[in-house]
C-alpha cells in the first residue's frame, strides 16, 4: 500500500509539473492557404486556455476558441467554453497528444508548432479572471459569475484576452487581445486584435489598477473612450 500511494503522488506530481510547463503565452506565426501571413497565440493559465488567430499584418481577426483544460502526461483534455468556428463544439471535451519540450510546444499528427513567449513572468494579473462587477456613481454593482453568460479576461506574464460568451446558448458576444505591462500601478494594454472593430488594432490604453479583497479593480476609458471601472475576480 506505501508503494502503491509513493507511486501515485509521483505521478501526480509528474503531471502537475509537466502541466505547469504549460503556464504561460505560446505563438504560431504561419501562411494560410491565400497567401497571408498569420499569427496563433495560445495563453495558458493554470485552469483554462485561449486560442486565438489574427492577421499578423493587418490585426484581423480570424477566429478563436478556449475553455478548460488538464493534461495527463502528454494527453491534453478541453472542455471547449467557446468557438468563433464551430460552437457545436460548445460544451464537448476534446482530447488530443502533444510533445512539449522546453521552448516549443507541439501538436502531434499536425503541422502545429508553438514557440515559447513568457512562462507566466513577470505578470502580477497572471490567470484567469472573470468580470464580477461594476463600480457607477460611486455604489458597487454584482452579477453572479457561475451564470452562463461570462466576461473573461486571461492572463500569461505579457500577453493578455478578454473574451464574452454564453455557455448555455453557444453564443459568442466579442474578443480582444495583446500585450500589457504593469508598472506603478499602471495597466496598458497594447492591442493586437478585436473582433468588433479590427481598426482598433495598434492602439494603446492606459488604466489604474489595484488589487483589493483579492478583486481587481480596473480604472480608465475603454476603446470607445467610455468611463469604467471593472471589478474582476480569478476564476478557480
Amino acid at each position: 500500500m506505501k508503494k502503491i500511494s509513493i507511486l501515485m503522488f509521483l505521478l501526480f506530481s509528474f503531471v502537475s509539473m509537466n502541466g505547469q510547463k504549460l503556464v504561460g503565452a505560446w505563438e504560431r506565426i504561419y501562411t494560410s492557404e491565400n497567401g497571408q501571413e498569420l499569427k496563433s497565440i495560445v495563453i495558458f493559465s493554470e485552469n483554462y486556455q485561449t486560442i486565438s488567430t489574427y492577421e499578423l499584418s493587418s490585426g484581423k481577426f480570424i477566429s478563436s476558441n478556449g475553455g478548460s483544460w488538464n493534461l495527463k502526461g502528454n494527453l491534453m483534455s478541453e472542455t471547449v467554453e467557446f468557438d468563433t468556428e464551430n460552437n457545436e463544439r460548445v460544451g464537448d471535451k476534446i482530447e488530443f497528444e502533444i510533445e512539449l519540450k522546453e521552448n516549443e510546444l507541439s501538436i502531434v499528427d499536425s503541422d502545429m508548432i508553438f514557440k515559447r513567449i513568457d512562462t507566466g513572468k513577470p505578470g502580477k494579473l497572471q490567470g484567469a479572471w472573470l468580470m464580477s462587477g461594476r463600480v457607477r456613481d460611486g455604489k458597487k454593482q454584482l452579477r453572479d459569475v457561475n451564470r452562463p453568460r461570462k466576461t473573461m479576461k486571461i492572463l500569461s506574464g505579457t500577453r493578455f484576452q478578454w473574451i464574452a460568451y454564453n455557455t448555455e446558448t453557444k453564443q459568442f458576444m466579442g474578443t480582444g487581445g495583446g500585450t500589457y505591462t504593469t508598472i506603478n500601478g499602471e495597466y496598458m494594454e497594447s492591442i493586437d486584435f478585436f473582433s468588433r472593430d479590427d481598426s482598433k488594432a495598434g492602439i494603446e490604453l492606459k488604466f489604474d489598477y489595484d488589487i483589493i479583497d483579492n478583486e481587481w479593480n480596473h480604472q480608465g476609458f475603454s476603446s470607445k473612450g467610455d468611463p469604467l471601472h471593472e471589478i474582476w475576480i480569478k476564476r478557480n
